[in-house]
């Protein structure tokens, strides 16, 4: 009997999801070909035309790469997880050359607002906050909420659980590599915000400055949310770069 797709989301979206799922689960590790259109078409019961259209949003976030007359390839991750906005740099990058400074350790506690926005059905979640610096300068404050579970697993980290702890972790990539199930993507809104007094003092800046607000909500390969990160950033120092496609179908 064949799979069938989630019927709360397009099923290209769906048949994307999968695939991306197996290729993080290392399915098709060392080179190994993917099923074809017609071989997945005829696999999860969709038109080829879905399976094309997910195939193409595989390719444009580095998940996958096509050689004409040979086939589609899964493309060598060397460890990192995939997003679905931007590259995968952007973030993993974050590590080699700057540094997290924890303001508030992790811990346990009541937060209604992240508990919903993680889909929980408590209102629990384990918080960090910290800022990040780069050769000295802090241009960053991120608040980060987590599911009860996901937090458990982190509270052995010793760069999270200790205020004024410096290192050049980065939460989602420690998350990554102890989760059952890996990272594919994330959910993104950039906003503008003003900075409160917390973000006042984290990032030298004035009551009021502005700043801009990115919020990520990172979800598994099943699309389960394993974190939220709500970001601000100091524009003057810092700029977010995307490039987009315009598509073909």
């Amino acid at each position: 009997m064949a799979p069938k797709m989630p019927n709360r989301e397009s099923s290209y979206v769906s048949l994307a999801r999968e695939v991306r799922k197996q290729i993080l689960q290392g399915r098709y590790a060392d080179g190994r070909r993917l099923p074809t259109e017609a071989e997945l078409s005829a696999r999860y019961e969709v038109s080829r035309q879905t399976v094309r259209r997910a195939f193409h949003d595989l390719v444009s976030e580095g998940m996958v790469y096509r050689v004409p007359g040979r086939g589609t390839f899964a493309t060598p991750r060397e460890g990192a997880y995939v997003r679905q906005f931007g590259s995968i740099d952007d973030l993993m990058g974050l590590s080699a050359d700057t540094q997290m400074d924890v303001i508030t350790p992790l811990r346990r506690q009541v937060d209604v607002s992240a508990a919903g926005r993680l889909r929980l059905s408590r209102d629990i979640v384990y918080t960090i906050a910290f800022s990040r610096s780069h050769q000295g300068t802090p241009f960053c404050l991120t608040v980060v909420s987590l599911p009860d579970e996901a937090g458990q697993i982190l509270t052995s980290a010793a760069e999270l659980v200790a205020e004024g702890a410096t290192s050049e972790v980065t939460v989602i990539g420690l998350l990554d590599t102890r989760l059952a199930a890996p990272i594919a993507e994330a959910e993104q809104s950039i906003t503008v915000a003003l900075a409160d007094e917390r973000a006042s003092a984290a990032l030298n800046c004035p009551v009021g400055h502005p700043l801009l607000r990115i919020d990520r909500l990172y979800l598994d390969t099943n699309g389960t949310p394993v974190e939220l990160a709500v970001s601000l950033f100091l524009p003057e120092l810092y700029s977010y770069r995307t490039s987009l496609r315009r598509s073909t179908t």
